[in-house]
């Protein structure tokens, strides 16, 4: 393990512990988020906990062209239930994302801190946001760091059924106009499967966050 305190430095991502530990301790500061960023590194913790920085291996992300939509999801798109805007409310959707429930968990990693901290990324244009409407009212929506080739997506929340999947395929949809490479989704989990993610190796990771 290794432990970081004032210098703006990550260790090589090949040091992570099995478990994709890399780092411990550090700061929220916007440069040293966007050091881990463009590294292959992200944080996550508890509040109250000191911070861990983590490589993965396998990494989960999207190749762009692999997305999954179902015939119901095309169904749904095609009714025009919902309306999807890019960057207009970046705070709302991260404030979300900390107070959604979760299936199987207690409390959130996104602390209060964290939202500090992403928002001011947000003021550098580094973090984006996608928000889903319905009859104007913010129902879905997801956060991440844009790297320009590369986007980290960070967490999502939906208040309705089917808003988060909706502001994915938005967001898979604008990142494939632009000719990005990848959307990172970080560690496994079946709803993201069910999407199209798959894990591929840290080191293939790596070389696609390298290359630009």
């Amino acid at each position: 393990m290794h432990y970081i305190f004032n210098d703006l430095y990550f260790p090589p991502v090949s040091q992570a512990d099995e478990e994709g530990v890399l780092a411990v301790g550090g700061d929220l500061s916007p440069e040293r988020l966007e050091l881990a960023y463009k590294s292959g590194i992200f944080p996550w913790f508890n509040e109250g906990e000191p911070i861990l920085w983590w490589a993965p291996d396998p990494r989960m992300v999207l190749f762009l062209d692999e997305l999954i939509v179902s015939k119901s999801m095309r169904n749904i798109l095609n009714r025009n239930l919902f309306k999807v805007t890019f960057n207009q409310d970046f705070a709302a959707v991260i404030s979300n994302c900390q107070e959604i429930k979760r299936e199987g968990q207690n409390g959130t990693w996104i602390s209060n801190e964290m939202i500090e901290a992403y928002c001011h990324l947000h003021t550098e244009g580094i973090a984006k946001s996608v928000e889903v409407w319905q009859d104007e009212v913010l129902v879905g929506g997801l956060y991440g760091i844009d790297l320009g080739h590369v986007f980290c997506g960070e967490s999502m929340f939906s208040k309705v059924s089917n808003a988060s999947k909706v502001a994915f395929i938005a967001l898979v949809d604008y990142l494939k106009k632009e000719n990005y490479k990848l959307l990172d989704c970080q560690v496994y989990n079946p709803h993201l499967e069910s999407l199209g993610c798959r894990e591929i190796d840290r080191e293939e990771f790596m070389s696609i966050l390298k290359s630009k």
